[in-house]
């Protein structure tokens, strides 16, 4: 079945880098819904479509962070990142520096 989704052949790739391409697409998905919807509930002026779009959205942000979640649990230089970056208070692009550092101690990749 032909897909735009490997930049490689597909039968040349794990199934483990597969899997994983897969959950990359999918966060990126939920990462577009997610702003779709925001676009809509800026505009929506009635109360049941509101509360209809903002429930939708909730799942997409549940989802993503499932999406999220596996894929760093593959990827430990990638959580290592994000660990250092993310639900920190302060200045996140400070944050991004250090999480560069974690990233370049974390094994493997």
């Amino acid at each position: 079945m032909p897909t735009d989704q490997y930049h490689e052949p597909a039968g040349e790739l794990s199934q483990e880098t597969r899997t994983f391409a897969r959950v990359a697409a999918s966060l990126q998905e939920e990462a577009e819904a997610i702003g779709w919807y925001e676009q809509r509930l800026s505009l929506e002026k009635d109360p049941d479509a509101r509360a209809i779009m903002e429930d939708a959205q909730e799942e997409e942000f549940k989802h993503f962070a499932m999406a999220l979640e596996f894929l760093s649990r593959r990827k430990p230089k990638w959580r290592a990142v994000l660990q250092a970056v993310l639900f920190k208070p302060g200045d996140i692009v400070e944050h991004g520096e250090m999480g560069e550092s974690d990233e370049k101690k974390a094994p493997g990749s």
